[in-house]
């Protein structure tokens, strides 16, 4: 008795932290399925914003800018990240630790240092801004999120493992491929979803580095509530966001749940 006694302010603490994260998401998957434009009071139960999604033409243009540029960005971040990685592992001690340290001023500079960095230096290239700059915003801060991701796997695998791969014929673009890639697949897997996370969830940066129109989803957003005509469809897309990620997540422990199963019976 006097044990749980003990452990009741961190249950209550924990229990009160839950609350504050799920809740917000609660009230959005409430508000997806309530008729009433408004939001203030709930009407009756409808999924008539999930067909909204598929009517209202801007927001199905965002969301597809949305999709587009995060599957791009992570495309590229993912390949140049792990090769990033890849080469600062193969350092020296003392160049990797410089290396990473040029790395991680990205990871914690605060987006809007980041987005008005990048709009600067986008203002003085010959590029016109829109799609092609925010890709290449989304690119340049998903990198470092891939090697960080990555490199700690690499720091796992036996240093004996490349020269391994050489001594048995390979060459050193072979060995990466063949050898050491598969061997990191599962970084890189989270590192991809990491970056694509970012992508899809990024506002500040956007913004600054976008023009001509064109907008994803969070700058559809904003623009929307400052004219004060929002859609409740855009709701409907964030539950259907967040059952898509419960789901992926889901996949991914069951699997590692039978992974673990079929070794232990081996």
């Amino acid at each position: 008795m006097i044990d749980r006694l003990k452990k009741a302010p961190f249950i209550m603490v924990t229990a009160f932290s839950y609350f504050i994260i799920y809740f917000p998401i609660f009230v959005i998957v409430l508000l997806s399925v309530n008729a009433s434009p408004s939001g203030q009071t709930f009407t009756e139960f409808s999924f008539v914003w999930y067909k909204e999604i598929f009517l209202n033409e801007r927001l199905l243009t965002a969301i597809f800018n949305t999709l587009l540029v995060a599957v791009i960005s992570t495309a590229v971040a993912t390949v140049v990240g792990t090769l990033t990685a890849i080469g600062i592992n193969s350092l020296t001690k003392t160049y990797r630790i410089r290396f990473m340290i040029l790395n991680n001023v990205p990871v914690i500079n605060p987006d809007i240092v980041t987005g008005l960095s990048l709009m600067l230096v986008f203002s003085l290239l010959p590029i016109s801004f829109g799609m092609p700059t925010m890709l290449l915003a989304h690119i340049f801060f998903s990198i470092p999120f891939v090697v960080l991701t990555v490199l700690p796997k690499l720091k796992e695998l036996d240093p004996n493992l490349m020269d391994a791969a050489l001594d048995l014929g390979c060459n050193y673009f072979e060995g990466v491929v063949k050898v050491i890639i598969p061997s990191i697949k599962t970084a890189i897997i989270a590192g991809a979803l990491i970056a694509f996370t970012m992508s899809i969830d990024d506002f500040v940066i956007s913004y600054f580095t976008t023009g001509n129109g064109f907008q994803n989803v969070s700058i559809w957003i904003y623009s929307r509530l400052g004219r004060r005509t929002f859609s409740p469809a855009v709701y409907a897309y964030n539950t259907l966001v967040v059952f898509l990620t419960i789901g992926v997540l889901g996949y991914i422990n069951v699997n590692n749940i039978i992974r673990v199963k079929r070794r232990s019976e081996k």
